[in-house]
């Protein structure tokens, strides 16, 4: 019954769009507005667009695959109105326009869902049943800010179930609800889902208007902070009128040219609904490009829809796409609906003729008009019969919305009848009494809902009214008959860690057939093998490089690392650097090939030596080993004995002992020897001087010379061998670094400057020796060891003047090998070059080894 209105109406000022004629209505106690889009187009002399391949006319062209929305609105209010456990007694209604994807429309369909039904009255309420609580839409941003800018003034509740992109704290005030995720959910998503297959080297294109805008500010640089580098961003036009579309479609096929020469695999579109009518240009490929296999990963607002005259046009270069869309579920019930749907069964659908005939390509015989052209609608079509571009059978992440919002406001409805019955319960024929709530009221119970659908989804608002749900990652698989299947393949979860929310199903994933079912590759060049790291590149993205080898002791066991990895000081790279090894301890040992030869030596030295001192003993009164003092000899021959002896202390594990004794025993006894060798020559000088009449060299010719010379040189060393070791001595150590692939044990010397002041103090003594001989080797030959004490000093000092270069040039136990080495072939040196022509005597040629014999070589010699 109506009312006395209480105010002025207000005027329509936007004739043009007439909406009215394209309303879904169903009267009800309450009253659950729902505001679509599907009618994209009218004719230019309404300025709004026409594709130029469709020829100019009166009639409105619609999305039909976005008729669902309309559906699912009104399977959900049947279904409410069916259960009797929500608001019994109480029937809810709908109203239902669109809004022609334009502001003005959208204006005066929100002004018409808050007027009086059949009457353009707005601010006036003259029905007592048509009491609107809430309203359902839009599909867009932008139309949700249309009808949040009307609804706000009135605090009706609006439940928005497409995109929430422009939806900012401008419109907090507002009491709004978002039935999907927020836009910067999505951008994490999209970012996990590349950085899932490691797609770092993209394209990105998006609508160049404000959604678009805050995509590029937004998205892209947290792409670009987590590794994600672009081959080309491009800005494609959004178009309103028809003398704009022919250059637009030649940009986007321009465009469309670069992303099949572009050497990115992987194209990430954004945008809103109507987008990709604009870009479904791109199935108009020019002869002259090549297509190529490409992963389209779409943001949730993008869909494959079709438009009449697209019917015959092949999808299949979105074939193995990826997009995410609104979390939906099977909700039982709602396929039969679908089925049942025909032109005759409610005569109220004021979209299904339009739809009907778009959909189909047929046309209802009209009375006005003899002729139809084309086919004739019966009415008995099948909506299963209908490819996936025009309408689908299956509940799409929009519909799914808009059946939870229905429910939503239900439930909050139930819930404001329960809080208000405790108080005052006001009851008329067995119907609840709610018409005197006020619709901002409302708010604070839909803010609290909570329920679990039909499916079996939790629906719930958080503290900013945002539904706590998630998307899920949708595999477009379209056939070549032009059939097209929605494969859920993943989910993103809103409410784990960003780098847990995406799961995927790879297996699942049915690409483009020029991939051969293998993943894409999306990378600006081949990864880095294992064992390369990445080097930049001037002037090029981080993602574009250069693959450098590792440098020793680094290694690369994962691919396209940004450096080597350094080994632990007990490894050691691999071969080709990708792993640490474990090192091996290593030293000189018994057991090695080096240190059983060297031992054999020093062993072998050390036995002949003996032999030498033997036969000297035993043929100690014979004139040649009288000569030059034989206790000289007898004390170098112990000396070279103990120095071919103390090469085995070189050899084995370095132990505290060991260290301390290699080579201050070294330095002392090679002392000895040289002290020895000194004390013959200075001997020999000053024997052949006494000989001259009236010599006063008689007097220091004798042991106590030689005996003064050995000791006071062998004291020095000794003195400097006992400064090492109360200050610095040796000491056990390991070396990690010397070797690579081992860790060598070894004597540290504690202090580097004495151990060289040892060896200093030695060649020293040597090149005295080789000096004070030197000058003595033209002294008659009669008993003359001056040219072999010559020989061997050279021998003696060429060994150890080599082995300072080649010790500081060689690691591990080869340094041990080198010192080992110098000793023997110096003290070798030394027992061959001084012993070995008196031992050819006095074993071989025993006939020789008396004075008569050695004077009369003399004499024929001269």
């Amino acid at each position: 019954m109506d009312t006395v209105c209480k105010a002025q109406p207000a005027k329509c000022v936007a004739s043009d769009c007439i909406p009215i004629l394209y309303k879904y209505y169903q009267p009800g106690d309450f009253i659950i507005g729902g505001i679509t889009s599907q009618i994209l187009m009218v004719s230019e002399e309404n300025n709004f667009i026409q594709h130029p391949l469709q020829e100019q006319n009166q009639e409105p062209i619609l999305l039909t695959k976005y008729y669902q929305h309309v559906l699912a609105l009104a399977f959900a209010v049947k279904e409410v109105n069916e259960n009797t456990q929500i608001l019994p007694n109480v029937t809810l209604g709908f109203h239902i326009y669109d809004s022609y994807f334009n502001a003005m429309c959208t204006y005066q369909a929100t002004m018409l869902l808050l007027s009086t039904w059949d009457r353009f009255n707005p601010n006036y309420k003259c029905n007592t049943h048509s009491n609107l609580v809430a309203v359902v839409g839009g599909l867009s941003s932008e139309t949700s800010l249309h009808i949040a800018a009307i609804l706000g003034s009135y605090k009706i509740s609006q439940l928005m179930y497409g995109s929430t992109s422009a939806i900012s704290d401008k419109t907090q005030v507002f009491p709004t609800f978002r039935m999907a995720p927020k836009e910067t959910h999505q951008y994490m998503g999209i970012l996990r889902l590349l950085l899932h297959f490691r797609w770092i080297w993209i394209n990105v294109l998006a609508v160049d208007d404000d959604d678009g805008e805050r995509f590029v500010q937004a998205a892209l640089p947290l792409f670009f902070q987590n590794g994600i580098c672009f081959d080309f961003i491009e800005r494609i036009p959004r178009f309103s009128f028809v003398s704009e579309a022919f250059e637009v479609i030649i940009l986007i096929q321009k465009v469309y040219a670069l992303i099949m020469e572009r050497k990115a695999n992987v194209l990430v579109l954004h945008g809103e609904i109507h987008a990709m009518i604009t870009w479904g240009t791109f199935l108009y490929i020019p002869e002259k490009v090549t297509p190529k296999g490409k992963v389209w990963i779409m943001s949730a607002q993008l869909d494959i829809v079709a438009l009449g005259y697209q019917r015959n046009l092949d999808f299949q270069v979105f074939q193995g796409a990826l997009s995410f869309t609104s979390h939906s579920n099977i909700l039982p019930g709602f396929p039969k609906f679908l089925q049942l749907r025909s032109p005759s069964w409610n005569k109220e659908d004021g979209f299904i003729k339009d739809f009907w005939q778009q959909a189909f390509n047929c046309k209802f015989p009209n009375v006005l008009v003899d002729e139809i052209v084309g086919e004739t609608c019966t009415g008995e079509e099948k909506l299963e019969s209908l490819p996936g571009p025009f309408f689908e059978m299956s509940m799409t992440g929009h519909s799914y919305n808009i059946y939870n919002a229905v429910y939503a406001v239900a439930h909050a409805l139930q819930a404001m009848h329960a809080s208000t019955s405790k108080h005052k319960p006001v009851v008329d024929g067995g119907s609840l009494k709610l018409q005197n709530q006020q619709p901002w009221q409302l708010h604070h119970f839909l803010r609290s809902v909570s329920f679990n659908n039909s499916a079996g989804d939790t629906v719930s608002f958080d503290h900013n009214g945002e539904l706590v749900t998630g998307f899920d990652v949708i595999n477009w698989v379209i056939s070549p008959n032009h059939s097209f299947h929605k494969v859920k393949v993943g989910r993103m979860d809103i409410l784990v860690p960003p780098e847990q929310s995406v799961t995927v199903k790879e297996d699942a994933i049915m690409w483009h057939s020029w991939f051969n079912q293998v993943r894409p590759f999306s990378v600006c060049n081949e990864n880095c093998r294992l064992g390369y790291s990445k080097q930049k590149k001037e002037g090029e993205p981080f993602c574009c490089y250069d693959c450098a080898l590792c440098p020793e002791g680094k290694i690369a066991n994962q691919l396209d690392m940004v450096d080597c990895i350094q080994c632990q000081e007990y490894q050691y790279a691999s071969k080709n650097h990708d792993s640490c090894l474990p090192k091996f301890v290593s030293f000189l040992s018994y057991e090695d090939a080096l240190g059983i030869n060297l031992t054999i030596f020093a062993l072998s030295f050390s036995l002949i030596t003996a032999f030498v001192l033997g036969t000297f003993l035993k043929h100690q009164d014979t004139p040649i080993v009288k000569a030059n003092n034989q206790n000289l000899s007898y004390t170098l021959l112990i000396s070279l004995l103990l120095c071919f002896l103390c090469a085995l202390l070189f050899i084995g594990p370095p132990e505290n002992m060991v260290c301390l004794l290699r080579q201050t025993a070294f330095g002392i006894i090679f002392s000895i020897a040289v002290s020895c060798v000194l004390a013959k020559t200075i001997t020999v000088v000053l024997a052949f001087m006494a000989t001259k009449p009236g010599s006063g060299m008689r007097k220091w010719v004798g042991r106590r010379l030689s005996n003064s010379i050995i000791l006071s040189c062998s004291l020095i060393q000794a003195t400097i061998c006992a400064v090492w070791l109360a200050t610095y001595p040796p000491f056990p150590d390991t070396d990690m670094h010397s070797v690579n692939e081992e860790i060598v044990l070894k004597c540290n010397e504690g202090s580097v400057a004495l151990f060289y002041c040892v060896l200093g103090y030695l060649g020293f003594l040597a090149l005295v020796s080789f000096t004070v001989a030197f000058l003595a080797r033209k002294l008659p030959n009669t008993f003359n060891e001056a040219k072999f004490i010559t020989f061997s000093m050279l021998v003696f000092c060429s060994v150890w003047l080599s082995f300072v270069p080649s010790y500081l040039s060689t690691k591990g136990k080869y340094m041990v090998a080198v010192e080992i080495f110098s000793i023997l072939a110096s003290s070798a040196g030394l027992l061959g070059c001084i012993f070995f022509p008196k031992c050819y005597i006095i074993v071989m040629r025993p006939e020789l080894n008396n004075r008569e014999q050695l004077m009369r070589r003399k004499i024929e010699r001269k």
